[in-house]
């Protein structure tokens, strides 16, 4: 018998998908003190992954954090932490869903964890370069990978020069901190289906 909380999870993703048409994404704006980042999503590659960060998204939960990790020719990593390092309280973690094919490259958007394969809430990080070591590779923790859920679409460019902040130690991390903080002003639903010239990958 299944258990009442993965009955209700999979009604809610049942309805989360019956409102897209087939093949449709989503779209995220994360509007960040250097400007504006569109997020391209996709449901139908990474179901319970999309429908976390999205309920994190209709909660207001990114508004005032920072990306508090930035690794030039790495990624740039944000979704927990606020200015003043605090961490914000978050719901239980998320199903690991890296084995969806979806590759970590260059722009793509994808769920941060630690060590632990399914340990992902509500942190992601966005990667600056074909990053594939993270790909999922195999179902063990040491070869699970990383979920990517969606790619930018717009804003590439502010990505860019977030990568490029001045880095060194802050709050309770010994570096790649940005010693001006770059903060998410507010994260917004578009709800815009992708438009016929760019592809998923």
């Amino acid at each position: 018998m299944m258990h009442p909380l993965a009955r209700l999870a999979a009604v809610w993703l049942a309805l989360l998908a019956a409102a897209l048409p087939a093949g449709a994404a989503e779209r995220v704006r994360l509007e960040t003190s250097l400007g504006d980042i569109v997020l391209e999503i996709y449901p139908d590659r990474a179901p319970e992954t999309v429908a976390n960060f999205l309920r994190y998204v209709d909660d207001g939960f990114y508004a005032g954090t920072v990306f508090h990790r930035v690794v030039p020719g790495f990624v740039i990593q944000g979704g927990g932490f606020t200015a003043g390092f605090e961490r914000k309280p978050t719901r239980g973690p998320v199903l690991n869903e890296a084995d969806n094919g979806l590759k970590n490259e260059r722009g793509t958007v994808a769920m941060a964890r630690t060590f632990e394969p399914h340990s992902a809430t509500s942190q992601f990080f966005i990667n600056l370069k074909d990053n594939r070591f993270l790909d999922h590779r195999g179902k063990t923790p040491d070869a699970w990978g990383y979920c990517v859920f969606g790619r930018v679409v717009e804003g590439m460019d502010v990505v860019d020069r977030i990568a490029a902040t001045p880095t060194g130690p802050g709050g309770p991390f010994p570096k790649d901190v940005p010693q001006t903080p770059v903060v998410i002003k507010q994260a917004v639903r578009l709800s815009a289906a992708a438009s016929p010239q760019e592809t998923k990958p």
